[in-house]
């Protein structure tokens, strides 16, 4: 059996994709925060990678609806 590799940076992954989805739809963060009930500053935290690590599963699912993509893109590296 071959060794597990894990993204050790997997917050950061989904924080840049989040951004990048969101941008390729046109939205800005306050329409984001808007879609999914979450507060602007909140989403603007999520993207930040000054933040700490914040978000649940049940957000991230929010916003791939929201943005209209698959879960599995948002964690992919």
């Amino acid at each position: 059996m071959e060794p597990l590799e894990f993204d050790n940076d997997i917050y950061n992954t989904i924080r840049k994709n989040i951004k990048k989805y969101r941008k390729e739809k046109g939205i800005t963060a306050a329409q984001l925060a808007e879609m999914v009930d979450l507060s602007h500053d909140f989403i603007r935290q999520i993207e930040s990678e000054k933040v700490a690590n914040t978000f649940s599963v049940e957000t991230l699912y929010r916003i791939s609806v929201a943005l209209n993509t698959s879960l599995d893109k948002l964690i992919q590296k």
